[in-house]
């Protein structure tokens, strides 16, 4: 099944949760979701950062 912007935001918390729990401070990733998956980066983007705000958690996103 493709993601939604809700099943997305249950994941990116679910990894904020695993993040603070186990010292994880930086994560690498791609545009999640916006490739085949059809999401819009505008929309991921803002749920990441609304998710992952008041952490000291890097995120870095690349393109390929």
């Amino acid at each position: 099944h493709k993601p939604t912007y809700e099943s997305m935001q249950k994941s990116l918390e679910a990894m904020k949760a695993h993040c603070l729990n186990n010292g994880v401070t930086d994560i690498s990733m791609p545009r999640i979701g916006c490739g085949l998956d059809g999401l819009q980066w505008e929309k991921v983007s803002a749920i990441l950062e609304e998710v992952f705000d008041n952490t000291d958690i890097k995120i870095t996103v690349y393109s390929l």
